[in-house]
């Protein structure tokens, strides 16, 4: 199983957003992404698909400081689903990554590890300063 770190990021937010996974085994990037005008949540949601996909039947373990998106998925995302993709109050927003995230969470192995954001924690660090260069034109 890949052992990966994701982050998102928009500046400002809502603006220029990019993504990375960092593959923790080699202390790279392994996707970087962007969009142009975005926010950090959407580009939180895209580093996980690129994580899964990467991974694919492998598996893989991600890291993220994203606790909206891992509440998704472990928490909210089967009732939106049972409930026709609508949650009790209002519309789902960026319901397109809600739909690729949990289709891929449940296709896939995937563990799910939170870490606090922005505490000197080496991967997460790294996922940051990456999605940050991939938001100003970094590619692999």
């Amino acid at each position: 199983m890949k052992i990966l770190w994701t982050d998102g990021s928009a500046s400002p937010n809502p603006g220029p957003g990019g993504f990375a996974v960092i593959d923790e085994n080699t202390k790279n990037p392994v996707c970087l992404g962007k969009e142009p005008h975005t926010t950090n949540i959407r580009m939180e949601g895209l580093a996980m698909i690129a994580a899964i996909k990467y991974a694919g039947d492998e598996g893989c373990e991600i890291h993220s400081d994203s606790e909206f998106w891992i509440n998704v998925l472990t928490k909210w995302a089967d009732t939106w689903k049972e409930n026709g993709w609508k949650k009790s109050k209002g519309e789902i927003l960026n319901l397109d990554i809600v739909k690729e995230l949990y289709n891929l969470y449940h296709k896939y192995p995937v563990k799910l590890i939170w870490t606090r954001g922005h505490i000197g924690t080496e991967y997460n660090e790294l996922a940051d300063k990456w999605a940050n260069k991939a938001r100003t034109g970094a590619t692999l």
